[in-house]
């Protein structure tokens, strides 16, 4: 069994080879730059641990692994665009290296070119996978949909941004480990539990990242501290502190909410004052505790060898303690 840091130097040694450089520059530049980040690259890995599961030839699942990289940074780059974003792991995002018509191209291009890593899968495969992520691409459209529709709503509710983030984050890293399982020959049922998996890591997943957003810190987390805050981006915190907050609170609350005269680094600390009285950081670390209690026991139903799932609920934890 291949352990985690191997597999992530079998995915970057292949992304250094990938070659970019041609023409139009402008194109594909911004793909080049967007790549070369320190990114996790965690969803391919997962890919490569899914097929290792019930397969030592892991070869196979390498190409497609890297379309779901692809895939899932070209969806970080109209993110950008949409969020306004001015940093992406510690570097300027596209948009603001270039400019928003360039960051749009580049990554149609790349979601175009996340379908050519996977024609190398032999037919039967293939057409296994394809309707995997094809419905999963089309999902994390509708995720980021919800995410800008509930940007003019304040009545979101807990279950509404649960949905919302099953469809933005966490199915992309379900279908990235239910394809590496298909590829590694997994049966059915196994397959289907890695993917019931991946959607209980992914929420538990967001549900850091939503807390890091406040409490991390900028130089280990890679992006602004408190740029969920100053954009009112429905969150777990906030939808949870607009549902428990009550009179003075409450009020405040709308307050900084509705206006834009309060300084970012005012408003970044009131709201965070609110969220502290509100006890909302424990709320989330429980509901974050429930969904990986959720995903170990998916994992415990795989007809696998122990030894060989223990390096997905290693994982696991280190993804929900971690700074960045």
């Amino acid at each position: 069994m291949f352990q985690y840091k191997e597999l992530q130097n079998i995915i970057n040694n292949e992304i250094e080879q990938l070659n970019f450089n041609i023409e139009p520059f402008e194109l594909y530049k911004p793909i080049e730059y967007v790549l070369s980040g320190s990114g996790k690259r965690l969803r391919p890995v997962l890919t490569l641990i899914a097929c290792n599961l019930f397969s030592d030839e892991i070869s196979k699942a390498i190409k497609p692994a890297i379309g779901l990289e692809v895939f899932h940074n070209f969806t970080l780059l109209h993110d950008d665009i949409m969020d306004k974003a001015d940093i992406r792991r510690n570097k300027p995002t596209v948009h603001k290296k270039w400019n928003d018509n360039t960051a749009i191209l580049s990554g149609d291009a790349m979601m175009i070119k996340a379908y050519e890593f996977f024609f190398s899968l032999n037919p039967e495969i293939l057409a296994e996978v394809l309707p995997v992520f094809n419905k999963t691409a089309l999902q994390v459209c509708e995720g980021q949909q919800y995410d800008m529709e509930f940007e003019t709503r304040l009545n979101v509710t807990v279950e509404e941004y649960l949905q919302m983030i099953t469809l933005k984050t966490a199915v992309l890293l379900a279908s990235s480990l239910k394809i590496g399982a298909i590829i590694g020959g997994a049966n059915e049922k196994d397959a289907n539990l890695l993917y019931d998996f991946g959607i209980n890591l992914g929420l538990a997943f967001q549900l850091q990242d939503d807390y890091l957003d406040v409490y991390g810190d900028v130089k280990t987390f890679g992006k602004q501290i408190g740029g969920d805050i100053v954009s009112n981006k429905k969150t777990f915190m906030l939808i949870s502190a607009i549902e428990k907050a009550k009179d003075e609170n409450k009020k405040r609350l709308f307050e900084l909410i509705n206006s834009d005269n309060f300084e970012n680094a005012k408003k970044i600390q009131e709201v965070t004052d609110i969220y502290n009285q509100l006890n909302i950081p424990f709320i989330l670390k429980e509901k974050l505790d429930y969904y990986h209690k959720s995903a170990i026991n998916n994992l415990n139903q795989i007809s696998v060898n122990n030894d060989k799932i223990n390096i997905l609920s290693e994982l696991s934890k280190e993804l929900i303690i971690r700074e960045k």
